[in-house]
């Protein structure tokens, strides 16, 4: 018992260091491609009159956002995700998702962790307007493990005892998806993937205090393979949604 703890201990370290590590890449990555992008408004004829934020205010040119997916939170899954506009319509995201639940006296597993990578072409009249609103194709990639037991059948994703690195699933595909503006620092985003997700399961029986191997098969699957409806934090000193009072 000591030495799950022990082990589980580690996963916490490893997924928080790995969790920083996204952070301060997309926030390198965000510094770096920070560029100047035209904030476009209707005049009183109905044509869009532009100008460049950078000649205003060059504070104004790093907008990006923390985000968590409610679909995974309802699931008991935590997650969270860092999103960096890099200009011309691009953005770049990674996110984390961590649970490690679980009732060793009855083999109630609950566990899967991992994390996903993307970039995003925003494109829309709303696009247009503010950075990271409206309609957004992207792709992405990722890669996670996870163990459930369902009575007395588990399941687990990967090989026992070894890291995400050894046993991960894979899953990457395209996106396509709406951020729709809730108040001035929140959207909500809707997206929906298509791609492949796969990798190697390992099926189990709980019996008693042990489990006993069942069999190892591959699976995979070609079709929706993601889905989002994430709660998003608009961060950045103009990174906030415009009024229509203001038009």
């Amino acid at each position: 018992m000591q030495s799950l703890r022990i082990c589980h201990i580690c996963h916490i370290l490893k997924s928080v260091a790995w969790t920083i590590g996204i952070v301060f890449l997309c926030m390198s990555i965000g510094v770096q491609r920070a560029v100047a992008h035209e904030i476009c408004d209707e005049n009183s004829s109905g044509s869009l009159v532009c100008a460049n934020s950078l000649e205003n205010n060059p504070t104004k040119s790093l907008y990006f956002d923390i985000k968590t997916n409610l679909l995974y939170d309802a699931l008991a899954v935590p997650n969270i995700g860092v999103e960096f506009y890099v200009g011309k319509g691009f953005s770049v995201s990674a996110g984390w998702m961590y649970a490690w639940w679980s009732r060793e006296s009855r083999h109630r597993l609950w566990r899967i962790y991992g994390g996903e990578v993307e970039g995003r072409w925003w494109f829309g009249n709303k696009s247009r307007l503010k950075p990271l609103t409206g309609h957004h194709i992207g792709l992405y990639a990722g890669m996670f493990t996870f163990c459930f037991e369902f009575g007395h059948k588990g399941y687990l994703g990967g090989l026992p005892g070894e890291n995400l690195w050894n046993r991960a699933w894979i899953n990457a595909g395209v996106e396509y998806g709406y951020s729709l503006p809730l108040t001035s620092r929140l959207n909500m985003d809707f997206s929906i993937g298509i791609g492949w997700i796969g990798g190697k399961m390992e099926k189990y029986e709980a019996q008693g205090e042990s489990h006993a191997w069942q069999s190892t098969v591959r699976q995979s699957w070609i079709g929706p393979a993601k889905a989002e409806i994430s709660l998003v934090w608009l961060l950045g000193r103009e990174n906030r949604n415009i009024s229509k009072s203001r038009h």
